[in-house]
């Protein structure tokens, strides 16, 4: 249960200004069809989460746990720093509609605008460091839809209500905490 909490909560706050959160309001604002963009970002993210719970799952089998535990908290830490930096969206990712429709539009943009991003990259990291990388995935697709669906409802009008800055701020350190508990031995109890 640990696993999906923290994996829910640190992605909720980390895709807070991220690029699929900025997509999931260019697009609400384009199409004004909520449901099509929720389940396109619902299966998007599964897909991508899974993915990379796997290979989250796969580096734990892969790296002895000392090599692990110096890879995980050196990547927490590395993601406290990228959730400081803000994303910006390119006008082009959302002129797939056309071919592809409202849904596909959606799982398109936001499978690719995920590929490499930091809430992936916490999910791997995550799936390495927690025991169960099916309860991370479900976590970190929960938190992805916490943070993208009020997007999808509320539009331009919640970024501007929100200051990113204490949001990310927040991610951040909670990404920093991890990282210290983990290269100071904290994570021998999740399985390392």
């Amino acid at each position: 249960m640990e696993a999906l909490l923290i994996s829910t909560g640190i992605v909720a706050l980390a895709e807070m200004g991220d690029k699929t959160q900025l997509l999931a309001f260019l697009l609400a604002a384009r199409f004004k069809k909520p449901l099509p963009i929720i389940a396109g970002i619902l299966c998007a993210t599964v897909v991508n989460h899974g993915l990379a719970g796997a290979l989250g799952a796969w580096i734990t089998a892969s790296l002895s746990p000392e090599i692990l535990r110096w890879v995980l908290g050196a990547s927490f830490l590395g993601m406290a720093v990228w959730t400081l930096i803000p994303d910006k969206i390119e006008d082009d990712e959302g002129d797939i509609a056309g071919r592809w429709g409202i849904f596909g539009a959606t799982l398109i943009t936001f499978f690719l605008a995920e590929m490499g991003d930091k809430t992936q990259i916490a999910t791997i990291a995550m799936a390495a460091h927690f025991p169960d990388p099916v309860l991370v995935v479900l976590g970190t697709t929960l938190g992805m839809l916490i943070a993208d669906v009020p997007a999808v409802f509320i539009g331009d009008r919640l970024s501007a209500k929100i200051p990113m800055r204490l949001v990310h701020g927040i991610a951040a350190a909670l990404f920093a905490v991890l990282g210290a508990a983990t290269l100071l031995g904290a994570g021998g109890n999740w399985g390392l």
